[in-house]
């Protein structure tokens, strides 16, 4: 598949990118170099694969034993905090 500058330019808007004018071609050839690749991948004959239901069949994974290890320190972790309430970090509204 081949994408066109006008491809690249909408995905760089939706994406909120700024793409200068000299890289544009560059994006344009590389976008459309991966999506070339990824119909070959699609194209793979993959009917004949059955599916893993674990990617180390016949393996034992070790696992750490689930125990706490560090203390609480959040009220610590706090203090440093320009503004907390009710255990939670008060920071400036981003979002209106």
């Amino acid at each position: 598949m081949s994408l066109t500058r006008r491809d690249v330019e909408g995905i760089a808007r939706l994406a909120r990118l700024e793409i200068t004018e000299g890289e544009l071609p560059v994006y344009v050839d590389s976008l459309s170099k991966i999506l070339s690749f990824v119909e070959q991948l699609n194209a793979a004959e993959t009917q004949s694969v059955e599916p893993m239901a674990h990617p180390l069949a016949g393996e034992v994974q070790r696992l750490r034993g689930d125990a706490v290890t560090e203390s609480d320190a959040h009220e610590k972790y706090q203090r440093n905090a320009p503004q907390v309430a009710g255990a939670l970090y008060v920071v400036p509204r981003v979002i209106e």
